[in-house]
């Protein structure tokens, strides 16, 4: 997982991991171990009860195939948040990974809030993965718990999950291991699953990878078959973390493969796209692969990291998706494209869940700019709910996607100043039903230039450095007397450095000559308001800060 309560996770060790990922193509990208080649196929052990594995794949108790397409959420430290998983649902997921905390490290979710939780993910028709946090690191970290006491914490719990089996997976522990030792990852691993087996527990158990979840040195790959057989239920299935480890896509695709290929149970269970100080993990081969393998993904996180670039929602509010939240729920694989709601729930491949939305209203364009244009439109209806809506931009026969949105409302950024253009609306189900396309609305943008009346000042720092890299903050504050609605901030690096991802805004770069165009959730600026803009960058041996900044043309104060 990424959060700033995580911090630790990341010893010095850590740094040399994207030196250690050239190590891949001898450690991860051989067979399976030994183990592996000699054992049996994998089978179910016994009466299917719930979600269970069969042949290497996730079940459904009545033996429908389901595929985890969902997101992680971080409950133990925003308990508060009671809103995000009917907001995760809107998007389409059918799974939510819930983290938990077992009282080791942080304030341990008793048996009312547990129950309180898994009530939830059934009224919103998610799958609950529940899984214990303060395991994370161990061997490495000095304040994680052990996977031992994991597993007391969840036979604690045993009345709440007993009879959950079609709703619950319980994953023990979060990266139990870290990268001290990541052999020793084995043996309290399958003595966990054992315990819980000897306390009866009958539910699909979960298990994370060493390495920080990683498993970048090879050990659960080596000895899952050996962890799986363990299990008495074979109810078991791996769980891979990739982050910056996986920054290549024989990386992704040879992991993935390999388990496929020894008919061992595996998904991603939690996985960035956003490049850091260690790597650009490849997330669209991971998305491909996965959907291309039928293997489940759990993106890391719906919001709450102090490290913003993996929060697919900015500040919990569905409505200001960050470029990654737009990547996960509506990119190429992504959620919206592949996700099947469970059938316990009367998804997937239910019959009765087949009729597709109505049309939405004619869409109205509204606070046009140079550069953008809000557009609103009546909201279509539903036989059971409606999930979102596509915004397309629409040329003769073709249509390209220009936004997405969970409520009947959005702004449309990037656009060309003095151009005309035509959008229309889908809705779309849960289950994958679209819509019938709305009506047509024209736009046309404004001629480009400096606006009258606008001051701006803008703020430029940076927040934190590494060898060949920075992380850099932006704010932009309207000075002038009347609201911004839709701009283009401009300015030039000094020393060759480059904008590498960006939230709250879309970058262009031209050299050193940076703009950029505003998110739909930055595009308008109160008077006397700001907006703040975060982006990660490459950089040389200097990093001096830009000299001078514009906004539509208008020359801004330095703040």
């Amino acid at each position: 997982m990424r959060s700033a309560t995580s911090t630790a996770r990341r010893s010095p060790l850590a740094v040399l991991m994207k030196g250690l990922a050239a190590l891949l193509g001898v450690v991860l990208l051989g067979a399976l171990g030994p183990a592996a080649a000699q054992a049996s196929p994998v089978r179910a052990k016994a009466a299917a009860t719930g979600l269970h594995i069969s042949d290497g794949r996730l079940l459904e108790g009545n033996g429908n195939d389901f595929v985890m397409r969902g997101v992680n959420h971080a409950h133990t430290w925003y308990p508060g948040e009671t809103q995000s998983l009917a907001d995760i649902k809107a998007f389409g997921a059918n799974t939510v990974r819930v983290v938990l905390s077992d009282g080791h490290r942080w304030t341990k979710n008793g048996p009312a809030e547990v129950a309180g939780i898994i009530d939830d993910c059934k009224t919103n028709r998610l799958i609950c993965v529940l899984e214990v946090h303060d395991t994370t690191g161990y061997g490495e970290d000095a304040a994680a718990g052990t996977l031992d006491h994991a597993a007391d914490y969840w036979i604690s719990l045993k009345d709440v999950l007993a009879g959950q089996e079609d709703y619950v997976i319980i994953n023990i522990g979060n990266e139990p291991w870290g990268n001290t030792n990541p052999a020793g990852w084995t043996a309290p691993t399958t003595a966990a699953v054992q315990k819980l087996r000897g306390a009866g527990f009958a539910h699909t158990i979960m298990v994370d990878a060493p390495n920080w979840g990683q498993d970048w040195q090879g050990v659960m790959r080596a000895n899952a078959q050996a962890v799986y057989d363990a299990d008495t239920t074979g109810n078991l299935i791996f769980s891979i973390h990739m982050y910056s480890v996986y920054n290549t896509a024989q990386a992704v695709t040879d992991y993935l493969n390999a388990f496929v290929d020894a008919g061992l149970p595996l998904l991603i269970g939690e996985f960035g796209g956003p490049a850091d100080q260690w790597g650009d993990p490849d997330e669209d081969t991971m998305m491909a692969t996965a959907e291309e393998l039928g293997l489940g993904y759990l993106a890391w996180s719906w919001s709450g990291n102090t490290d913003p670039i993996l929060d697919l929602a900015i500040d919990f509010d569905p409505s200001r998706l960050s470029s990654w939240g737009e990547r996960i729920f509506h990119g190429a694989d992504g959620i919206a494209q592949t996700s099947e709601e469970a059938t316990v729930f009367g998804g997937g491949g239910n019959p009765g869940d087949t009729q597709a939305p109505t049309a939405p209203g004619t869409p109205a364009a509204s606070a046009v700019t140079a550069t953008s244009a809000t557009l609103t439109w009546a909201a279509a209806t539903d036989n059971v709910a409606i999930a979102g809506y596509d915004v397309v931009r629409v040329s003769g026969s073709t249509e390209t996607t220009a936004a997405s949105s969970t409520s009947n409302s959005v702004t449309v950024t990037g656009l060309t100043a003095n151009t005309a253009y035509t959008f229309a609306v889908y809705a779309r189900d849960a289950a994958g039903n679209r819509s019938a396309r709305s009506a047509t609305v024209g736009v046309t943008t404004d001629t480009s230039g400096p606006t009258p009346g606008v001051g701006c000042s803008v703020g430029y720092r940076v927040v934190g450095e590494w060898p060949g890299g920075f992380q850099g903050e932006i704010i932009i504050r309207n000075t002038g007397t009347s609201v911004i609605n839709g701009w283009n901030l401009a300015f030039s690096f000094a020393n060759g450095q480059t904008v590498s991802n960006m939230w709250g805004g879309t970058p262009t770069q031209t050299g050193s000559a940076v703009g950029v165009a505003p998110a739909g959730y930055t595009a308008q600026i109160a008077a006397k308001g700001s907006v703040t803009l975060g982006f990660t960058g490459t950089k040389g041996s200097t990093n001096t800060a830009p000299a001078a900044f514009s906004l539509s043309g208008n020359t801004c104060t330095k703040a």
